[in-house]
């Protein structure tokens, strides 16, 4: 029996991982994206591009009121940092960080995957390198898991249990870039930066773009991003 999975997909280097790693462990795989007044609105071409090459059942992009997003960098709550060490990204909640954005994402693919009949979310967040965020830690994704249990039909009925995917929390960047690799995805159809030209081009400053660059040294692979 075909086994169906939610994709979190934003267009970035670890949504596409993630999306390729789902996929190769067997399942139909039905890709969600979000429109949310971000400023690097162009991740969503992206997240289109790499749904296309990967190969998913369906790819939804969902429109949210950009309103109850205010106030971050990302949605035009200020200037999105620039050229910041690696102690400085570690460190400290950064104001690129979305209020519940990663909540809000997961409740609309845990309804999703309940439309589906599906029993698997999968979500490209990552502990290492974005240890700022609040909503990118384990202990998240295991509270978010257990109320989603509670939460669903299946669950409350014991027909099923929900799983939710985090495959690359524990990952380096240089690990996310091999893996990815290893399963054929093309980072060249991927943006991964929060501050991109009008035309779709990094940045190469903003923590995305230093963390992206600093991954494919480490790994030893040419990134293929086009940055301005």
């Amino acid at each position: 029996m075909p086994k169906h999975a939610v994709v979190l997909l934003s267009g970035g280097m670890d949504s596409a991982t993630c999306l390729a790693l789902a996929k190769s462990e067997g399942f139909i795989v039905h890709a969600l994206s979000f429109r949310y007044g971000q400023r690097h609105i162009a991740e969503l071409e992206a997240a289109t591009r790499v749904a296309r090459a990967i190969g998913v059942a369906e790819h939804r992009i969902v429109t949210l009121d950009p309103a109850a997003f205010a106030g971050s960098a990302l949605t035009g709550g200020g200037e999105v940092p620039k050229d910041r060490s690696d102690h400085d990204i570690g460190h400290g909640i950064p104001s690129t960080y979305v209020p519940a954005r990663n909540t809000i994402f997961l409740a609309y693919a845990l309804g999703y995957a309940e439309v589906l009949g599906a029993a698997d979310v999968y979500i490209g967040i990552n502990a290492l390198d974005y240890s700022g965020y609040p909503d990118c830690r384990p202990e998240f994704i295991a509270a978010f898991e257990s109320m989603a249990r509670l939460a669903t039909k299946a669950g409350v009925e014991g027909t099923g249990q929900l799983s939710i995917h985090s495959p690359l929390l524990h990952l380096t960047k240089a690990e996310i870039v091999r893996q990815g690799l290893r399963l054929g995805v093309d980072y060249g159809l991927t943006l991964t930066c929060y501050d991109p030209s009008p035309d779709g081009l990094a940045c190469g400053h903003c923590d995305a773009c230093t963390l992206r660059r600093k991954g494919f040294v480490e790994a030893g692979v040419v990134d293929p991003t086009r940055y301005v």
